[in-house]
């Protein structure tokens, strides 16, 4: 049994008290902690990944106790991928804060980063689905306290919004875990993976339904078409680092329905076949059609940035929804530059919010280091928009070349390129008017002090992971098609989660 796998979970479920405890009033003291522990996590994640590395799968059975009885956590390729993707993230994200100031200006923040950081990491690494449930939870919990971090009206307005969206998802996820319960008498996803397949053409109906109910519960958390309106005011209203932290928190949602509908309910399975198909590609071009046309239309760079990660969040789910390995494969590419691009922008949009009197697009007086700035949001909205030379280029190549297969190939095509078009449009709308027009307001000598230095070495660390994933993205793209590789070969998956000596299984040949 791996004991290093629950680190990830507990570290910062401990740090959170203590931050709370012993260093309440003590913000240097926060500050450290808090950056030590992303730092650990960082390692922790670094010493999984070379674990799964050769496509071994390693478990750890909570209390000692069997599946499907127990609680298990179980890392592979993907899940451990997304661990360091949330760590690396997390470390840039709370740089800033501490750069910016952000948090000093309310109560507990790091406390709550800590949880949100548990709750991200125990959704990617939950065995079973009723954990998901639970870790699904904390995250609202803590995103609610984070949202409204130095509170204002709207801010509060966005996050009872918020709320109330992830409550009806919440509670359509216990609607699904009854109905899948009642079915199979497990939540564990490997020992549903071999129950559901035995389950009769005659008694499909609960199990089908609940299995609707879990892809709508997964699209809400990933904001896609028509369930995506909660987004746009949350993100644009949430303090700038917990937005940009937020750019992982759909990403949740896109694992939660690669993970159960390769595993649980696959493309394959008779009972439930054309169930995630049938609707998630067209609600996926609309969210890119949509998120793009917001970009264009949006009168304030936040609601521009928000709309931009309903675009990006639309172009993994039309790759996921295509249920192919090389679908999946360049999801996960396009997850790791959407990630990192649209936490990059959250936090360029506040560093022209420090030396403006608010984020419309209009001209204003230009701000301070606007020269940086503008060259950190020119990378940014090259990067969103898909163009050459960065990583959002290569993303977009493998989607389409992975529609390639796909009936509705021309609708992919046309949607995708259009709506680059339109994106292309729209950031240099909002970068001519923050940045050139600026040049002929006019304006007194003396301007706001420029951002701390801090809070540029958090974005240019955003941006240069961006190129770094454009450099290597052989290499990603290679280890990104092993994990779907991995993903449509379940068995091994299953036979370590069910078997009870909890050692770890062999590396497959062919992953």
């Amino acid at each position: 049994m791996m004991h290093w796998l629950i680190a990830p979970v507990v570290l910062p479920a401990l740090l959170a008290p203590f931050i709370v405890l012993a260093a309440r009033y003590h913000i240097v003291i926060q500050r450290s902690f808090s950056v030590a522990g992303v730092v650990a996590l960082i390692a922790i994640a670094l010493g999984l990944t070379t674990q799964v590395f050769d496509g071994s799968i390693i478990l750890y059975q909570l209390g000692d106790w069997a599946a499907p009885f127990g609680i298990v956590l179980v890392g592979d390729r993907l899940s451990i991928f997304m661990v360091l993707l949330t760590a690396v993230l997390a470390l840039f994200v709370l740089l800033y804060a501490i750069g910016s100031g952000w948090d000093n200006r309310g109560a507990h923040f790091h406390a709550l980063f800590q949880f949100q950081l548990m709750g991200i990491m125990g959704a990617f690494l939950t065995g079973d689905l009723f954990n998901l449930f639970v870790f699904f939870e904390v995250l609202l919990i803590a995103s609610y306290g984070l949202m409204i971090h130095a509170g204002g009206d709207a801010r509060l307005r966005a996050g009872v919004q918020y709320v109330l969206f992830n409550l009806i998802g919440s509670t359509l996820f216990l609607f699904a875990l009854g109905s899948i319960y009642a079915e199979t008498g497990t939540l564990n996803m490997a020992d549903l993976a071999n129950r559901v397949a035995l389950i009769g053409a005659n008694d499909t109906v609960g199990i089908r339904v609940a299995a609707v109910l879990l892809i709508l519960v997964f699209a809400i958390k990933a904001a896609i078409v028509p369930l995506h309106f909660w987004l746009p005011s949350s993100y644009a209203e949430a303090p700038a680092p917990v937005a940009a932290l937020f750019a992982i928190m759909t990403k949740v949602g896109a694992y939660s329905i690669i993970r159960v509908y390769t595993m649980i309910f696959p493309p394959d399975l008779e009972i439930t076949a054309g169930l995630h198909g049938v609707w998630l590609l067209p609600a996926a071009l609309l969210s890119v059609a949509l998120g793009m046309a917001g970009v264009l239309v949006a009168k304030r760079l936040d609601r521009l940035v928000a709309f931009s990660v309903i675009g990006s969040m639309g172009m993994v789910m039309v790759a996921i929804s295509l249920f192919t390995p090389e679908g999946i494969a360049a999801a996960l590419y396009y997850i790791v530059h959407s990630t990192l691009a649209a936490a990059a922008l959250f936090l360029i949009a506040d560093l022209v919010r420090s030396g403006r009197a608010n984020l419309d697009l209009t001209p204003q007086p230009p701000i301070a280091g606007s020269a940086l700035t503008a060259a950190f949001f020119f990378a940014g909205a090259i990067a969103v928009a898909g163009l050459p030379p960065l990583s959002g280029f290569l993303g977009k190549l493998l989607v389409l070349d992975a529609a390639f297969g796909a009936d509705q190939v021309v609708w992919v095509w046309a949607v995708v390129l259009g709506s680059s078009l339109i994106s292309i449009v729209g950031f240099s709308r909002a970068g001519s008017i923050l940045f050139w027009k600026a040049q002929s307001v006019e304006h007194n000598a003396e301007t706001s002090p420029p951002p701390a230095t801090l809070s540029y070495v958090a974005v240019g660390g955003l941006l240069a992971l961006l190129v770094a994933h454009t450099i290597f993205a052989g290499q990603v793209h290679s280890y990104t098609t092993k994990m779907a590789a991995q993903l449509f070969s379940p068995q091994p998956y299953i036979a370590t989660v069910l078997d009870t000596s909890g050692k770890l299984s062999s590396p497959q040949e062919g992953y």
